[in-house]
């Protein structure tokens, strides 16, 4: 009995937790406002089943008023279990949508067997479902991103793109037709994980197709889990820090005018300190090394 009322006790602590930090990221980035028409998209995981639980919840006693209709996309993967999410949807009784595209076979045409089919399989889905959320006019695209989701791709970015730039919370589309939300930004996948366990979620694994998540982002997952045992908080750090950016203290002149630091003395062009003058040669004369 007392095991059963701890038990009862920790799980509203987290629901109740995951619920604040699901409503002030809403908040901090106005993500949902009044009449909006949210978009959730389902894929059968622990974070896509926690965002609509929790956006369901958020929904009841929220300061606007909003929809919500969940999709599907089936991309026809063999095995892929159909009867999962329309049955545990209709127990749910929210508004569903399963759309049927075979984008697993164009997968497989296309990409070379053994080699990582996540990036162009993440495409055709992007492109399917915002297809559809034009369609029915959905003002929203929520996506169940979390807090290691963010920290991870800042980090993959920084080591194999070569710029500062992660997932952000709220953004507009290229072709600036979609706004597309993620509202577990603050939420730590640990948390979700105990959460989809303790509801109890009908989960449907992401291996179907025989892929899985890149080896890039498998190391930096297990780098900052490392970090994350011997130095506890240090996840939420980096997430603080990706709140807390200071051009001034980088070197992206794009974003900061460090030229103007100079005042009144304009500073020499780039060509100068090369030592090139206008003939290819320094100021005295010299032949340039190549």
């Amino acid at each position: 009995m007392l095991a059963a009322r701890k038990q009862e006790f920790e799980f509203n602590k987290l629901a109740k937790r995951l619920r604040r930090q699901a409503g002030q990221a809403i908040a901090d980035f106005g993500m949902i406002t009044e009449g909006d028409r949210v978009m959730v998209c389902l894929s059968g995981g622990k974070d896509s089943y926690a965002l609509l639980d929790l956006l369901l919840q958020l929904q009841a006693k929220a300061p606007v008023r909003f929809e919500l209709h969940a999709v599907n996309l089936d991309q026809k993967q063999p095995g892929f279990p159909a009867h999962v999410l329309p049955d545990y949807l209709e127990r749910l009784g929210v508004p569903f949508t399963i759309l049927e595209q075979d984008t697993y076979s164009v997968v497989k045409r296309v990409i070379p067997e053994g080699r990582t089919q996540c990036g162009l399989c993440s495409r055709l889905r992007r492109g399917a479902l915002y297809r559809f959320a034009e369609e029915r006019g959905f003002t929203r695209i929520a996506l169940g991103h979390h807090r290691e989701d963010l920290v991870e791709t800042f980090f993959l970015n920084l080591f194999h793109h070569a710029r500062l730039a992660a997932m952000p919370p709220l953004l507009k589309s290229d072709d600036g037709r979609h706004v597309v939300i993620r509202p577990l930004a603050y939420c730590a996948e640990e948390d979700l994980a105990r959460y989809a366990e303790a509801r109890g979620f009908p989960i449907i694994p992401c291996t179907l197709c025989g892929s899985n998540e890149t080896a890039q982002r498998r190391q930096v997952k297990a780098m900052l889990a490392e970090w994350e045992r011997q130095h506890p908080g240090r996840t939420e750090t980096m997430l603080r820090a990706l709140a807390d950016v200071r051009p001034s203290q980088l070197a992206d002149r794009s974003l900061f005018d460090f030229a103007a630091i100079a005042g009144a003395n304009p500073a020499p062009g780039p060509g100068a300190w090369l030592g090139l003058g206008k003939q290819g040669t320094d100021d005295g004369g010299a032949e340039p090394v190549a």
